[in-house]
């Protein structure tokens, strides 16, 4: 029987609904800008290869917004600060951190611009300084703040997202930012850096950034996790190994400016200006160093008002199960 018009519409339409669902993710993954080597097996499809799972990656520019798709159910796996995935297990969001994706140095700093008036850390005072709110670089900020006796409430500090912030950079809306790339490359190229994380590590206000994963999608898909852990931390191998040799690959370069977005000339201190710890390293720091910065960082968004409670034990949001070595 020939199929009329319509029909034939509506055959198309099934068959195409068909193709899409047999194409459908396995796993959806929240990634950031952040540079890092991971980021070449994520270009290369080294993930997929090795998770036997369709990945559906998606580019978020902050870790409130992925612990909100996490949350809803939209997203499983995803890649985000300290400080919003504190604020999130504070919250008692359903997730477990499965590994360590960098402890972070010079990736983040505070810049302040050009023009702006601002010479030390005492000429922050009553500037508008852009950050995104209960990010890593919000946390820093304070802390940064509280390390240099200067009152919060002096200065008018606004929640921008990336994005946002190099436009307002740009205009000249802002004094100063704290910030990761490629929004931090753009705020060098005319400004100062004030202060790194890393610097401020030493202060006592250490961050990192963090792979976290749903934890009914860890329960049930615990191989899929374990996979991603191990395709992660063979590509911090592998740039550790050799760190000059590794750059000096263009094609490592090019993947990290384009899923980054910073500039070529920006990854070597990009990339040396944070630690990428190994597996064995990872077996150690998931445990009780990284409940206790957890839980230090919960105290202090406490007294900044950003959570309205500190847990008795972050350690059920903290698991070293999926690191093989």
């Amino acid at each position: 029987m020939k199929l009329t018009s319509p029909l034939r519409l509506l055959a198309a339409a099934f068959l195409a609904s068909a193709s899409f669902l047999a194409q459908a993710a396995d796993v959806t993954v929240a990634y950031q800008t952040t540079v890092d080597p991971a980021k070449v097996a994520q270009a290369d499809g080294t993930y997929e290869k090795a998770t036997k799972a369709n990945i559906d990656w998606r580019k978020f520019d902050n870790g409130a917004d992925i612990i909100a798709a996490i949350a809803s159910g939209d997203v499983q796996i995803g890649y985000l600060g300290s400080s919003p995935l504190t604020a999130a297990i504070t919250r008692k969001v359903p997730v477990e951190t499965f590994l360590i994706a960098t402890q972070i140095g010079a990736a983040e700093a505070l810049v302040a611009r050009d023009g702006s008036g601002i010479k030390t850390p005492q000429d922050l005072i009553g500037k508008k300084i852009a950050v995104p709110f209960v990010s890593t670089g919000h946390y820093s900020l304070l802390a940064a703040l509280k390390h240099w006796n200067i009152d919060p409430s002096k200065v008018t500090v606004l929640n921008l997202a990336p994005p946002a912030i190099i436009a307002a950079w740009k205009r000249g809306d802002i004094d100063a930012t704290y910030v990761w790339d490629p929004a931090l490359g753009v705020a060098k190229e005319n400004g100062k850096v004030l202060i790194t994380s890393g610097e401020l590590a030493k202060f006592g206000a250490p961050t990192f950034d963090a792979w976290i994963v749903r934890k009914d999608f860890a329960q049930k898909h615990p191989e899929i996790v374990t996979a991603f852990a191990k395709v992660t931390l063979d590509a911090y191998a592998d740039y550790r190994k050799d760190p000059t040799a590794w750059l000096a690959n263009q094609s490592n370069v090019d993947k990290l400016v384009k899923l980054s977005g910073a500039k070529a000339s920006d990854i070597p201190l990009l990339l040396q200006g944070n630690v990428f710890p190994l597996a064995a390293d990872q077996v150690i720091t998931l445990g009780a160093p990284t409940t206790k910065a957890i839980t230090d960082t919960a105290v202090f968004l406490k007294e900044q008002g950003k959570v309205e409670a500190v847990l008795p034990d972050y350690a059920p949001y903290v698991s070293a199960k999926y690191i093989t070595n």
